[in-house]
């Protein structure tokens, strides 16, 4: 059956507003033109746009205007660019959440094998998902951490991660700390001056809590004391006869064209952030998660994760039903009752024996997005009742 309620907003945000559908179709049919590569107005207006999409990114995080926003393909890439080009030789602790997704976990597996460090697990309660400060703090005072990376928002459980309190923690060994928001810009709030004061890097993905399209992701460069090496080389449009790349600004990052498509896209879709607002946003999903929740906790045999504290948690929540495995009730939820949500591990290969029990084998994940209503999440209730009779 084809699907009729979509509730796989943690994989992207669908569907889109609609302006962001019709900006990019008059963009690719009147404006789409290669940016930074000719002094003619289109070209010039595709630059204006790039360089007006980077202001919003930075209006979003309430960060001052001089920061760098740098554009890649996907959050994947941006993180494998800060992760790739950190210098190792100083580098022998990295600290990550048991939450984390595999554009991290791979990286630094990969990282690795040429690269001599630990990968240390940050301590959070496996029931109440609550942070360990006390342990945090013998196992920093143990092992110093150099690099502290992690997810704002659990794409598996929709988990708040407190990155204030972790970032506070470690304050005094001034590590690099990196943060994941993936699923949380947008909608959560993410505050340069507040609760990611510490931060230096911030990765986005366009695609999914900004409401863009894919093709556009990046990173926020929120300390430029901190150097970083090239990773991907090539064209930038300018010094052309420099075999070099050029590091007085963002195009150090940003070799070949732009997507500038999918920019206009992002543009379109923080516009939009900005006239909806984001509390309200954030507002919507909640009331539809807590619906949610209520929901299932009132059918026999679910094994949910979630946090013990729902102020802490946000528009994901994954369960497993008894006697059924998580592709199948996804497989039955699809063909039967035309509902799509996302079964298996989430890309995070930590968090089965994170929440132990049968989330071990997978998970049942339901992502709501701010296109969903009520009517959406009782039907999905109702199926699940059905299923476990």
């Amino acid at each position: 059956m084809d699907s009729k309620i979509y509730l796989d907003n943690a994989a992207t945000t669908f569907p889109k507003p609609e302006i962001v559908y019709s900006s990019m179709d008059k963009f690719l049919r009147e404006k789409c033109v290669n940016a930074g590569r000719g002094s003619y107005d289109l070209a010039q207006n595709a630059t204006n746009l790039i360089d007006d999409t980077r202001k919003l990114l930075l209006e979003l995080i309430n960060s001052s205007l001089d920061k760098k926003v740098i554009f890649s393909p996907s959050a994947t890439i941006a993180i494998n660019q800060i992760l790739r080009g950190l210098d190792w030789d100083n580098i022998k602790n990295v600290y990550v959440s048991p939450f984390e997704h595999n554009a991290i976990m791979r990286t630094l597996h990969s990282l690795q094998k040429t690269n001599e460090f630990n990968i240390n697990i940050i301590p959070f309660d496996n029931m109440t998902f609550e942070l360990n400060k006390d342990d945090l703090r013998i196992m920093y005072s143990r092992r110093e951490p150099d690099v502290v990376i992690m997810s704002h928002v659990s794409n598996v459980t929709g988990y708040i991660l407190p990155i204030k309190e972790c970032h506070e923690v470690g304050k005094q060994y001034n590590p690099i700390n990196i943060v994941d928001c993936a699923q949380s810009l947008g909608v959560v709030n993410v505050d340069a001056k507040s609760n990611f004061s510490e931060c230096d890097f911030i990765v986005f993905a366009g695609h999914k809590s900004l409401y863009g399209p894919f093709g556009v992701g990046g990173f926020i460069y929120l300390n430029n004391k901190i150097k970083l090496k090239e990773v991907i080389t090539g064209g930038t449009g300018s010094d052309s006869t420099n075999l070099e790349m050029p590091n007085e600004s963002e195009v150090f990052f940003e070799a070949g064209s732009y997507n500038v498509y999918s920019i206009v896209g992002l543009n379109t879709a923080l516009k939009w952030i900005k006239e909806v607002g984001s509390e309200n946003i954030f507002n919507h999903e909640k009331q539809l998660t807590e619906v949610l929740i209520d929901g299932l906790m009132e059918i026999d045999g679910i094994e949910i994760y979630i946090p013990e504290n729902l102020d802490s948690h946000i528009g994901v929540v994954s369960f497993n039903l008894s006697d059924y495995l998580a592709e199948d009730v996804g497989r039955i939820l699809s063909d039967e009752f035309g509902i799509a949500v996302r079964t298996g591990h989430h890309c995070a290969p930590m968090i089965g024996e994170f929440l132990e029990g049968h989330a071990i084998n997978g998970t049942v994940r339901v992502s709501i997005g701010y296109f969903n209503n009520t009517e959406d999440i009782e039907a999905f209730i109702e199926a699940i009742k059905d299923i476990g009779i």
